[in-house]
């Protein structure tokens, strides 16, 4: 049996039996033996190769986080979730939890401060992606509150770590610019209406925790809303606003502690037909300390050729006003030591308004037997200056072709 979850606007399959039940049938039993009866466990590898004809003397993709190094084929992710999930139409108290372990090349741009960033200087790390606690609590409206508290990635954008929710290998300049990753906190889902929910939220920043691995010792804060079913259910919209600093005192001395950064996030996402899905994003970000503006947009289409053959299309244009956001990191350790305040090794760009063009498709078969996905995804990308800088292929280039394909095997 195959089902079919609604992600970001995309149609993604997802096979329904394949999830492996921890504990076993404990059906009709009762109290925390019944509890337990939910508790699954998945995992899944990915892994692939971005290749760039112009070979930049230092084997990066400029502007590229998963898919940084040119010409090289690499493990993205190998990652095991133990969970329980909650269910947010069951009007009753329910708790539940997510526990997810991810080993790879991935993980050097997804540590927290103080938990796993010293841990390792090769390029494939370990991270706790998610360790949260989920309630819910059937108060105030009758859909009731949804909580998450613990170790949590972040919520704001479209495309996600999760190679499955999205539909391209590479990420958008706004999905690793742009958004957050991870944070330590709370967040909360107030279901007020069938039709709006409003989400809130504090935590201790962008990839970082307590005390001394807080670099600027203040909680940050999210707050927004979903319109949910709109135009006959076929459009859902997310707004998503995050005020607080972000900057380290190593670096900007007491005042990163009161500079503040502004991140907003708007996307809507409408189901044209059962084969045609569109999304659409736009995000503003503004950051006191660094005197220092992105703003973007993106869209994404969808068209379903087959049930296992989707095109997928992203069309972005990203400014960069100062150009200090994007950078790509020159060695394993570098992303997050500049989250300290460090001074690292980086690849940097001028101001730049970037325009960047992604075509693929995703065969997705259904195999069954025990397998939740595999998919293959081959991808063809163009990104150029638009105002005619030249930041890519170690400053020589205004623009740069790039073509890949990642893999994902899931049971």
């Amino acid at each position: 049996m195959s089902l079919f979850l609604a992600v970001g606007g995309f149609l993604l399959p997802v096979c329904a039996q394949a999830q492996v039940a921890i504990f076993g049938n404990t059906t009709g039993k009762d109290g925390f033996s019944q509890w337990l009866n939910d508790v699954t466990l998945v995992g899944q590898i990915e892994g692939g190769i971005m290749a760039n004809p112009a070979r930049p003397d230092n084997g990066i993709n400029f502007g590229n986080f998963l898919a940084d190094h040119a010409n090289q084929v690499q493990l993205n992710q190998l990652e095991f979730t133990l969970s329980k999930a909650i269910d947010p139409g069951k009007s009753e108290y329910q708790i539940g939890f997510t526990l997810e372990g991810l080993y790879g090349s991935d993980a050097r741009y997804y540590h927290l401060l103080g938990v796993s960033d010293h841990a390792f200087s090769n390029r494939y790390q370990l991270i706790p992606a998610q360790a949260h606690v989920d309630v819910h609590l059937p108060w105030l409206t009758g859909g009731g509150l949804d909580m998450q508290a613990g170790i949590l990635q972040a919520p704001m954008g479209v495309e996600t770590l999760d190679p499955t929710t999205r539909p391209f290998y590479t990420l958008a300049y706004t999905s690793e610019y742009s958004v957050p990753f991870e944070h330590v906190g709370a967040m909360f889902k107030w279901h007020v209406i069938p039709l709006l929910d409003v989400t809130f939220g504090v935590d201790t920043g962008n990839q970082t925790t307590f005390g001394k691995s807080d670099p600027n010792h203040e909680a940050a804060g999210y707050f927004g809303f979903n319109l949910n079913g709109l135009a006959g259910g076929k459009l859902n919209i997310i707004e998503l606003s995050r005020i607080g600093p972000e900057n380290a005192v190593a670096a900007f001395g007491r005042r990163a502690d009161s500079d503040m950064r502004y991140w907003n996030d708007i996307n809507a996402a409408y189901q044209v037909t059962d084969k045609l899905s569109v999304t659409g994003e736009f995000n503003y970000l503004h950051d006191e300390g660094l005197r220092a503006d992105t703003y973007s947009f993106v869209s994404f289409l969808s068209y379903k050729i087959t049930p296992s053959l989707t095109f997928n299309y992203r069309g972005e244009i990203y400014r960069d006003n100062t150009g200090q956001f994007v950078l790509s990191f020159l060695d394993n350790t570098a992303y997050m030591r500049a989250f300290s305040g460090a001074s690292v090794p980086v690849e940097a760009a001028p101001p730049t308004t970037y325009g960047a063009l992604t075509l693929g498709v995703t065969y997705r078969p259904t195999l069954g037997h025990g397998l939740r996905v595999f998919e293959l995804r081959p991808e063809i990308r163009f990104d150029r200056s638009l105002n005619g800088t030249s930041p890519f292929n170690d400053g020589r280039n205004t623009g740069v072709f790039t073509f890949g394909m990642d893999g994902v095997l899931g049971f």
